[in-house]
């Protein structure tokens, strides 16, 4: 092509073609490219070969260690790993090189060192996995992860302020003690916002008791219950409809 060229020189030509000068006649070649991963990238603009400095995910070129979701699922996490590979078969306990490192073959390590990834080495490659998180029974707006957590947690509910009691919203405060209507019934506001009931036994007894309106256990004590009313102990009084007669109630209640 005009130029002169030394005995022994060697130089590309285009299409990605080797010449060398050799006894006054120029020998070409193309130019073979030995591929040192499993995965090389596309041939960069004005190379011939291409490269293994990163991965090619859905036409996007990803460096070494990046952490992504593709397109068409947010369930899914991808990592790129930039592993020597050879084309040949690798012995099984052949080491692994990541990110500047050698790992010996079965040893695991953390993925940016969080703990979240933990990655091992088999038999030259690198296989990496997200720690397993436990399924949550809340609700997502309760879902929280906090700094240094590779999981969500259930944020704990806010505290109760009282316990509802009917559909009509009626609120009593923690603590409050009341009779939901029966007398030997008592119910009390709970600090977890529930209501805890329970009932009165009446363990004393008497031939004629007492009832009085809104108490629960009838008075036995010194009173007596004559046709339904009550008379207090030692009060005489005059039967209705008895002019004649004279009654007393007695400490006995009889």
């Amino acid at each position: 092509r005009g130029v002169p060229r030394e005995p022994g020189a060697r130089w590309m030509e285009p299409g990605c073609r080797s010449c060398a000068c050799q006894g006054g006649r120029v020998l070409c070649e193309a130019i073979s490219c030995p591929v040192g991963c499993s995965h090389p990238l596309p041939t960069p603009a004005g190379s011939c070969c291409p490269t293994c400095a990163g991965c090619l995910h859905e036409g996007v070129v990803r460096a070494e260690g990046d952490v992504f979701s593709p397109s068409n699922g947010n369930c899914t996490v991808c990592v790129c790993l930039v592993s020597p590979h050879s084309p040949l078969p690798l012995p099984s306990p052949a080491k692994c090189s990541f990110r500047g490192r050698t790992y010996a073959h079965g040893s695991q390590f953390s993925l940016d060192g969080d703990g979240c990834t933990i990655c091992v080495c088999r038999g030259g490659e690198v296989e990496c996995s997200f720690a397993p998180c436990p399924v949550l029974d809340c609700p997502q707006h309760q879902q929280h992860l906090g700094p240094g957590q590779c999981c969500f947690t259930c944020r704990d509910p806010p505290a109760p302020a009282g316990c509802f009691v009917d559909d009509n919203g009626v609120e009593f405060p923690i603590g409050q003690i009341w009779s939901p209507g029966d007398p030997c019934e008592l119910c009390i506001c709970q600090a977890d916002g529930s209501v805890s009931c329970k009932r009165t036994d009446c363990v004393e007894t008497c031939p004629y008791p007492i009832h009085t309106p809104g108490q629960c256990c009838p008075d036995c004590s010194a009173d007596c219950n004559y046709q339904g009313r009550k008379v207090v102990n030692g009060q005489t009084f005059t039967p209705e409809g008895q002019p004649c007669t004279r009654c007393t109630c007695q400490v006995s209640g009889v």
